[in-house]
C-alpha cells in the first residue's frame, strides 16, 4: 500500500501511498502505521494541522521547533501544488545545511516525511493550496522558530523570485543560515 519512492539526508523520506481508482474517484490510505513503519516510518503523530494558501508564491517556512519539542512531520497536498523541501540542521551530520525538495500535489499523492533536527518549508504553486501535515509533537510557542526560505548559503531554488513571495511577518523577519544557532545535534548513524 505504501511505496518508498526516495530517501535522503539521512531520513527525509518521499511516499507514494496507493489509490484505487474507478469512475467514482479514487480512495487512498494516507496514513497507516503498520505500512509506514514497513518503509521505516515508525511515528506516533500527535496531531494533525491544516494549512490553507490563498495566493501562489506563498511561502511557510523554515520552520522548527527546538528541543524537547522538536516535530517529525509527514505532510501531504490535499488540493493545488507546492514546493516542499527539507534542511538538514543538526549539526555535527555529514549533510548539514543541505536540502532534498520536492513537489507535492493533490494528483500526484506524494507525502514528505521530515524527521526532528530537519527545517521545514513549503511554497504554494498555484492559488488555493491545502497542505495537511502530520506531527509527532505537540506545537510549542517559546520553541519555534524559522530560518530565511531564500538564504544565500543554503541556495534552494523555489523556482520563483524571492521579490514575490508572499511571506508572514515571522517568516519576512527570519534570520539568516549564518545567523542561526541550530538547537539539533547529529546521532549518528
Amino acid at each position: 500500500m505504501i511505496e518508498l519512492v526516495t530517501e535522503a539526508l539521512d531520513g527525509v523520506k518521499l511516499v507514494r501511498s496507493r489509490r484505487f481508482e474507478d469512475e467514482r474517484g479514487y480512495f487512498t490510505e494516507s496514513w497507516n502505521a503498520r505500512a509506514f513503519a514497513a518503509i521505516g516510518i515508525d511515528t506516533r503523530f500527535v496531531q494533525d494541522n491544516h494549512s490553507r494558501s490563498v495566493k501562489a508564491g506563498t511561502v511557510r517556512g523554515l520552520h522548527y521547533q527546538a528541543p524537547p519539542f522538536a516535530q517529525a512531520k509527514l505532510v501531504r497536498v490535499s488540493q493545488g501544488r507546492v514546493v516542499d523541501v527539507a534542511v538538514d540542521a543538526r549539526r555535527g551530520s555529514p549533510t548539514f545545511g543541505q536540502h532534498f525538495k520536492a513537489e507535492l500535489s493533490a494528483e500526484n499523492g506524494l507525502q514528505l516525511f521530515v524527521p526532528a533536527g530537519f527545517l521545514h518549508g513549503f511554497m504554494t504553486l498555484e492559488d488555493d493550496c491545502h497542505v495537511q501535515y502530520k506531527v509527532d509533537a505537540h506545537y510549542d510557542k517559546a520553541s519555534d522558530g524559522t530560518v530565511r526560505f531564500d538564504d544565500p548559503d543554503l541556495a534552494i531554488d523555489w523556482g520563483m523570485l524571492a521579490a514575490r513571495a508572499v511571506l508572514s511577518e515571522k517568516d519576512a523577519a527570519a534570520p539568516l543560515w549564518r545567523d542561526f544557532t541550530s538547537p539539533f545535534v547529529w546521532q549518528g548513524g
